[in-house]
């Protein structure tokens, strides 16, 4: 058994090799909480979930690092602008990703530091890289100089001359416009923390660095984000690490966006999908089916149509889960091990699609068996396709997804006893071989939203795809 990742340093896929045996260690860049989470925040932290689970089934010991932003130029702007406290706008927005990650399922990760929580040791590795000669004060700012790492850009494989770094206001006194900030002065009325340099603020990419020496040491086995953070938020994150002394992360691992019309999901372009109102509309096990089984280095067109196919696609599997259960009267586990083609699919960098394939594979199999009355064999493909979906994190009869619900328990009692009324109604005109009523009612039940499924038991009904 070897899993193989994409190395995107490296440009190809490479076998995995753990720098401890029987462990992983992964950082993944988190939420930066000056707003509240669109579907595309929570890709990425989906995508990941399923990179941590895999490596969990395999016997690996996982520590999984995601951070939290909670102090940037854009919250600061929102604090001033809205006359609210910097952290309180971080707090309520970092409640809002933590939601998000929970209804879709996510694991939570072994640590979550705050970067505000983490100045100490942004300190320590500022001292530590002026001391080296990688790094300089001017005005109450600290710089990383660019032209003091070799291997400044490897990651992103830019020209140097080429390059310009996002700036901000203030970031004044630099010797190279390509050097980058790692600490900015104090402004009146901004947050501050008091350093040998006066007081001031982190930059971005100072934070990561810190914290993943913080919980992860010298050296860790991969750093995740997204496509957008190669550059320059990666590439600044190695060269401080680097050239502080750290070996740094021995893969890099990168998640697509989810774009609409083509372009990058984002709140500047006004076209993000909040997650807070898209579970209101679509269950949250769909929304993860949706997001999480594109490959991770695939991008997803948002869309209507495309969510619509992936409700339908998931009530196949939900579907067959329910009538094995019901047939076979009791829970049935899932097994200890998933398939062969299913392991070989999640070891071939996390190749989710090929996998799913397999799921949807082994379903048919099972409703075959199901419509033969092959009871064992009909068991035997569910507790296969639960294990394979507990990797997925898209087991509906796991606890998580047990007491899902869109509509809530009351209204479906309601609406499972007017359903059963208009079934029984049904029931008496096929007793009395009055075809055409049993349709009509069928029909309008369908129309309604409702699929009927009729079953040695009885007639079942299910909500259909909308």
């Amino acid at each position: 058994m070897t899993i193989r990742l994409y190395d995107t340093n490296a440009r190809q896929i490479r076998d995995f090799t753990p720098l401890v045996p029987g462990c992983v260690s992964i950082y993944l860049c988190g939420a930066t909480v000056q707003a509240a989470p669109h579907i595309g925040h929570i890709r990425s932290g989906l995508n990941f979930d399923i990179m941590r689970r895999w490596f969990a089934y395999r016997g690996f010991d996982v520590t999984f690092i995601r951070n939290v932003t909670d102090i940037d130029d854009k919250i600061i702007t929102k604090s001033a602008d809205q006359g609210r406290p910097w952290w309180s706008i971080g707090y309520e927005n970092e409640r809002a990703f933590n939601s998000g990650y929970d209804a879709l399922g996510c694991l939570p990760p072994t640590y979550e530091p705050r970067a505000t929580g983490h100045v100490t040791e942004m300190v320590e590795m500022m001292r530590g890289l002026i001391e080296r000669g990688h790094a300089y004060e001017s005005e109450g700012n600290v710089y990383f100089d660019v032209t003091s790492y070799a291997d400044y850009l490897s990651l992103s494989r830019q020209e140097l001359d080429n390059i310009r770094q996002p700036e901000s206001s203030g970031e004044t006194g630099k010797r190279d416009p390509r050097d980058f900030a790692m600490w900015k002065s104090a402004k009146p009325g901004e947050p501050s923390w008091e350093t040998p340099w006066g007081r001031g603020r982190p930059g971005w990419h100072l934070e990561c660095s810190a914290m993943a020496h913080k919980y992860l040491g010298e050296a860790f086995d991969i750093h995740g984000g997204g496509l957008d953070l190669i550059f320059p938020h990666h590439e600044n994150e190695i060269a401080q690490a680097k050239a502080f002394g750290d070996e740094f992360a021995s893969y890099w691992v990168h998640n697509a966006w989810v774009t609409m019309s083509g372009e990058k999901m984002s709140k500047s372009l006004g076209n993000s999908v909040l997650v807070s109102e898209m579970v209101k509309t679509w269950r949250p096990i769909v929304l993860r089916y949706y997001l999480g089984t594109p490959h991770y280095r695939s991008m997803i067109e948002y869309s209507e149509e495309a969510l619509r196919e992936a409700e339908s696609a998931f009530a196949r599997i939900e579907g067959f889960a329910e009538r094995v259960t019901e047939m076979a009267g009791k829970a049935v586990e899932p097994a200890a091990e998933v398939p062969p083609a299913f392991a070989e699919a999640m070891d071939d960098d996390l190749g989710v699609p090929q996998a799913l394939a397999i799921v949807h594979t082994t379903v048919r199999q099972g409703n075959s068996a199901l419509a033969a009355d092959d009871k064992d064999a009909a068991i035997a493909r569910l507790s296969e396709v639960r294990a394979m979906l507990g990797v997925l994190g898209l087991d509906p009869l796991d606890p998580h997804w047990a007491g899902e619900t869109d509509r809530g328990e009351e209204l479906h009692g309601a609406v499972d006893a007017l359903v059963r009324l208009v079934l029984e109604q049904r029931e008496s005109a096929r007793a009395r071989k009055d075809w055409a009523t049993a349709d009509a009612i069928r029909d309008r039940l369908q129309q309604s939203g409702l699929a009927i499924e009729d079953s040695p038991t009885g007639p079942r009904w299910t909500l259909g795809p909308r």
